[in-house]
């Protein structure tokens, strides 16, 4: 059996290639239904062919696609940035340059984090060393009181 899918142009279809559904693919990759036709909303996946009774259907070639986005997300690349690779891909550019930018700026926001993270556990660290609170009749509680005086 054959499918034509008018919105790609009129693409052809072999229905004897594997195919999934969106339930297939959000079981095999532990994701929400919605979250795969969020991406196709979003565009970083096509849209997929649909079955006789509506149901869409995916390809493999779709489900490499979801891998490769999953795998960006692994490495904290934001959707933009991954649509902007797949971009660059469907244009039959290498995006690896891109990729590298995208990557050293991932790198840059991790060492500002690492800081500011140090430097909160640094105060952290110092109110738990105070002996004595001094206790307010409206304060809370002293600790969190206290915190901005040793900030």
């Amino acid at each position: 059996m054959i499918l034509l899918d008018p919105l790609s142009k009129w693409k052809v279809y072999n229905l004897n290639m594997k195919r999934f559904f969106i339930g297939d693919i959000a079981k095999k990759f532990g994701l929400n239904p919605r979250t795969v036709r969020y991406y196709e909303a979003i565009g970083i996946l096509p849209k997929p062919i649909r079955s006789e009774s509506g149901y869409r259907v995916y390809s493999e070639e779709t489900i490499e696609r979801l891998e490769f986005i999953l795998k960006a997300k692994t490495l904290g690349l934001k959707l933009d940035e991954i649509r902007e690779i797949l971009l660059l891909h469907e244009k039959g550019q290498a995006p690896c340059e891109c990729t590298r930018d995208f990557i050293r700026n991932k790198i840059s926001e991790i060492e500002e984090k690492i800081i500011s993270l140090t430097e909160l556990k640094e105060r952290l660290a110092r109110l738990l060393k105070i002996k004595k609170y001094k206790v307010a009749i409206k304060s809370i509680c002293p600790i969190i009181t206290e915190s901005e005086k040793t900030s």
